[in-house]
């Protein structure tokens, strides 16, 4: 039986670390033999998958993790099996990298009024490269500093404290996501839209990791029941036992299919590991054989 993993980032994603021969080296050496590369807004680093899978022994399908928003919230969107090529996928990269540049600036201030820290908007600027600031990057700069000890705010996140598994990502939801103390509000696409365009390049649209963004709002779930999408990702590194049997509850019901993905990054999510989403051999084999049914 092959190991399955459908949500996996490379450094296309502004929070992923490894480049895609990379990434297919750690998942060869993981014994993963179908896989999907889930960058967020982004899809260029599908090709060089593909190009890769043969040699690797891997067998890869194309995917995608749009950001969304469904009724004021903001959601993950996996897009799995379609046309990537398909312009809009380059325009939805351009527009959010735009928005995102232009949010920099004022991320920076606002994570520094929050904290008190000093933090000099050059230095974040330069060490993003391309003057897209993520929170996991300002979390990296401030937790290696080297007085980073001196400041309460950060204790939780350095070596022993309550949010230290995944310092940087914790960092970023306690601060920079939606309805936080230095959350940019950012237009994403609908994901009525999201699912739309998806299926209009021939793929399949599934809600990522709704344990995390939902928080317990099971509720809400049954809302986003009534789009067009296709499945949900019920097995993810985020979600317990109780979730996970759950939403495969919700996936039975509403006749969806359900995906498993860890959600990798690299070091923004170093307690997330490849293949580590929680579903066994026998059910990633069935996973395995219901998204090759679908691409069939």
């Amino acid at each position: 039986m092959a190991k399955i993993d459908l949500h996996i980032h490379s450094s296309c994603s502004d929070d992923g670390e490894f480049s895609i021969p990379e990434i297919m080296d750690l998942c060869k050496q993981s014994q993963i033999k179908y896989m999907s590369i889930t960058d967020h807004n982004t899809v260029r680093g599908i090709p060089e998958a593909l190009a890769l899978a043969g040699q690797m022994g891997i067998h890869v399908i194309s995917g995608v993790e749009l950001d969304c928003a469904y009724k004021g919230r903001n959601f993950h969107l996996l897009g799995y099996h379609f046309d990537y090529t398909k312009p809009v996928f380059s325009e939805i990269e351009k527009g959010i990298l735009k928005q995102e540049q232009n949010a920099a600036e004022q991320k920076i201030e606002l994570i520094r009024n929050e904290t008190g820290i000093p933090l000099h908007t050059e230095e974040v600027l330069q060490a993003s490269g391309d003057g897209i600031v993520t929170g996991e990057l300002i979390a990296e700069i401030l937790l290696t500093k080297e007085d980073a000890k001196n400041y309460k705010v950060l204790s939780p996140y350095l070596p022993g404290g309550r949010r230290c598994d995944n310092p940087y990502v914790n960092f970023y939801w306690d601060y920079f996501s939606q309805g936080k103390p230095a959350y940019v509000p950012i237009e994403y696409i609908s994901m009525e839209e999201g699912i739309a365009l998806i299926h209009e390049a021939g793929g399949i649209a599934v809600l990522a990791h709704p344990g995390q963004n939902l928080q317990g709002d099971y509720a809400f779930l049954q809302q986003i029941m009534k789009t067009d999408i296709d499945g949900i990702e019920a097995y993810s590194s985020y979600h317990c036992r109780m979730e996970i049997t759950y939403f495969n509850e919700i996936a039975q019901e509403n006749g969806l299919l359900i995906t498993c993905g860890s959600d990798f990054h690299g070091k923004t999510k170093p307690s997330i590991r490849l293949n580590g989403h929680g579903a066994d051999e026998n059910i990633s084999d069935i996973i395995r054989q219901r998204m090759m049914e679908i691409r069939s």
